[in-house]
Formats: C-alpha cells, structure tokens, sequence
C-alpha cells in the first residue's frame, strides 16, 4: 500500500487537485472500525471561478467565485498493519471489511447520482476509483479514498450512537428509506452476475478472474445487502445451534415444524436475493448512529454505505425498530411485555407509513399488505437469529417477544414452508 496511507492531508490535497482546489485544512474527526482508517474534515479553496461554480453545484449552495471555501468529508481507508491473522474468521473478516469499502465507493460514484434530491446523501467530489490518468494517481496506487459534501451544513443533528430517534425522526427516516428502497426498482438489473458475493465466494471468483484476460475492474454493491445474513454467519449459528442454555437454539436451529431444515435457515433461503420484483437496494446497516437529521428533524440523511445491496426493504426496518426507536413508538403499554406479543398498534402505524410511500404509483396488486407482512415477519426472525448469535441490544424485549409469537404462528409457518418448497430460490 502507498506510504501517503497514513497520511489524509497529502492524499486530500491531491484529489482536490483534480478538480482545482487548494487544501486549506484536514482534521481528523472519527477512527473507523477495528482502525481500518479515518474520517477526517477537509476544507477545500476553490482556485477557478468553474471550480466554485461546480462544488458550489454539488454542495446545493449558491454559486461561489474563486476563493470560495467549502467543507468536504474525506474518508480514508487504511487497514491496520496486523490484519493478516490466519485464522478463517479473521480472514472473513478483513475480506468484508475491504469489500464494503469498495461496494461504498461503487454506491457514491455510481448509484447517488441517480438518486435525486429527494433522497439527500452526500455527494461524492473524487474517489480513488476513478483515478486513473489524474496527477497523483500513482502516489494513490492501492489506496481507497473518497471525498464528498459535508451533510452537516444541512443535517447538522446527529443521531448518535445506539440512541433512539424521536418520533419526529423516526417518520422523517422512514420516509427516507421508503423513497430510497421505491426508486431503486427502476434500476435492478435483469442478471444478478455483476453484483460482490459474500466475502469467500467473492475472493475465489477474482482469484480465478486473475488468470482471464477480461477482468472486471468496476464492480458494483452487494448481492446480498447487509452484514448480518447466515451465508456470512455460520461459525455463529453453530456456536448458537450447541448453545443448550439459550431458548434460540432450539427455536431457530432445530428442524423446524416437520421440515429438515431449522426456522433461521428457511428463513435466509428466503431472503436471500433471487431477482424478484419487490426486491430493491437496501442499506444494510440501518442505525441512529447512520444518519443525520435537520434541526427540526423532519427530514433524514443517511451515509456509511458499505453494506448496501440487495434485499427487501423491511430488512433495513428490522434493524432500525430494534435499535433506534423509542420502546412506546412500538407498543402501547407501559407494562411488562408478554412472552409473545402479536404487531402493535404502534408498531402496525409505522409500518403503514413506510408502505405508503414505498407502494406509492404503484398498482395495488404490485406489492399487497399481507406479502409485505409476511416479509417483515420473516425479517424480524432472521435479525433475532443474528443478535440472539451475536449479543442482543436494543428493544430486545419487544424483539424477542415478536418472534416467538411468529415462530409459533402456524400461518406463518405455512406459508414459508410452502414459499420455499413450491419454488427453491436461487442466487
């Protein structure tokens, strides 16, 4: 890797160069995960009066002059120099982290640009992805960086980390996701063979890749949106499926209702991508802590974008009601919940507002309430199987208690096992 890793102020003054713009500062602002790199505030002048003109464009202001100064965000990745452990886990988990940097590069160079101003994300100004024939391209080799708007101006609120949203913020992130999760059908592609495989699959296709003269040099987002799904956590699911004190053994990793295979593994069977019409982009990482708010709070502006794939949407929903919204959005009573707890009022509203806006110019056949249902059941199962893997957090009550109430619903159960032996989807 370049020796300029290590150091965001020379590789922010080079990419600014591309576009005619002098670095004023860089201040780092935030480490990222397991110290894979930083984030980092860069001030950016503009030498032209067509670079003001165009960041001025891209930032949503009016247009600048030269000399107008303006606030990017730089993210650099940089892994730590230890990452080479040689256990199978620790590989895996490297390999994903080095994909999802890449998937997120793809989203903002490739798909943000469609997304329109409805959906605010940040604009990316210059990525490393790109780079080739730019001044300092070869002082960048191996490295990934990309440098985007500042949502702060904006979205100055930030929803921070593993709190609960107010209500206000919560519609405006519904909201936000249903619009994102719409628009993303016009786009889905009739082959799912340009999409990044889980992290394993995805090394053996570009080592076997390396020996062909055609080489796919821009690859897209996920196939399977998401971190969490059980292709990528089975030393989990084992280590759950020998756990004899936990109750999720036996109710997500036995045979489940006559079927040879257990509740959570038809459950990913089912969610598992596979070119359906109701399928779209998902974020894959939906959190508080993902996402800025204005003042107000009425309007929402995700980011961190490394897991973004696809999926059906209320996989994002799954995660954003167990984790970031306040216990009475979702229920009623201030009461201890029950062992099992059949959809709320509370719960049912938000969901209604999500499938609102997401079914919205749609025909009324394309996508009926009783699927949608269904799927969320089936969402909110696979997201107990990986917290109840992993280290539950959040409205873990209400989880839990939501899915043993569908684990025991012979509707439920019916229908999934019909779903998955009428028709066995495929990747």
């Amino acid at each position: 890797m370049s020796p300029l890793a290590k150091d965001p102020e020379q590789v922010a003054r080079i990419m600014l160069s591309w576009h005619a713009l002098d670095l004023i500062s860089c201040t780092r602002l935030q480490t990222l995960w397991a110290g894979y790199g930083s984030i980092c505030a860069v001030q950016a002048r503009a030498t032209t009066d067509i670079a003001a003109k165009q960041l001025s464009e891209l930032c949503g202001l009016e247009p600048g002059i030269a000399g107008s100064t303006y606030p990017l965000v730089l993210k650099l990745i940089s892994p730590p120099a230890n990452n080479n452990n040689n256990s199978d886990l620790n590989d895996e988990g490297h390999l994903r982290k080095m994909l999802s940097y890449e998937v997120e590069q793809a989203f903002y160079n490739d798909i943000v640009p469609l997304l329109g101003d409805d959906i605010p994300v940040a604009k990316c100004l210059a990525s490393t992805r790109d780079m080739k024939g730019q001044k300092g391209a070869v002082e960048l080799e191996g490295l990934l960086a990309t440098l985007m708007v500042d949502l702060s101006l904006e979205f100055p609120v930030s929803g921070g980390k593993r709190g609960a949203l107010n209500p206000r913020q919560v519609h405006a992130a519904l909201d936000w996701l249903a619009r994102f999760h719409r628009r993303s059908w016009t786009w889905l592609p009739d082959s799912l063979t340009r999409y990044v495989l889980p992290p394993t699959d995805e090394q053996r296709k570009r080592a076997k890749e390396n020996g062909c003269q055609e080489k796919t040099t821009h690859r897209g987002i996920w196939l399977n949106g998401g971190y969490t799904y059980l292709a990528t956590r089975r030393r989990e699911y084992a280590s759950l499926a020998d756990d004899s004190d936990s109750e999720w053994s036996d109710l997500l990793c036995q045979p489940y209702c006559g079927s040879s295979m257990s509740a959570a593994e038809m459950t990913a069977l089912f969610l598992t991508p596979s070119g359906r019409a109701t399928e779209s982009y998902i974020h894959g990482d939906v959190k508080s802590e993902n996402l800025f708010t204005t003042v107000t709070g009425d309007r929402v502006a995700f980011y961190d974008f490394q897991y973004v794939g696809l999926g059906l949407g209320v996989c994002d929903l799954a995660k954003l009601f167990t984790c970031s919204v306040q216990m009475t959005e979702l229920v009623d009573s201030k009461e201890q919940l029950p062992d099992r707890l059949d959809m709320g009022v509370g719960e049912k509203r938000l969901l209604e507002q999500y499938y609102r806006t997401l079914t919205q110019d749609q025909s009324s056949d394309f996508y009926e309430w009783d699927s949608f249902k269904r799927h969320w059941e089936t969402a909110l199962v696979d997201w107990c199987r990986f917290q109840a893997s992993w280290g539950f957090w959040g409205n873990t009550n209400w989880l839990e208690a939501r899915v043993r109430s569908i684990l025991n619903d012979a509707d439920w159960s019916n229908w999934l096992i019909s779903t998955i032996h009428a028709k066995p989807l495929q990747t």
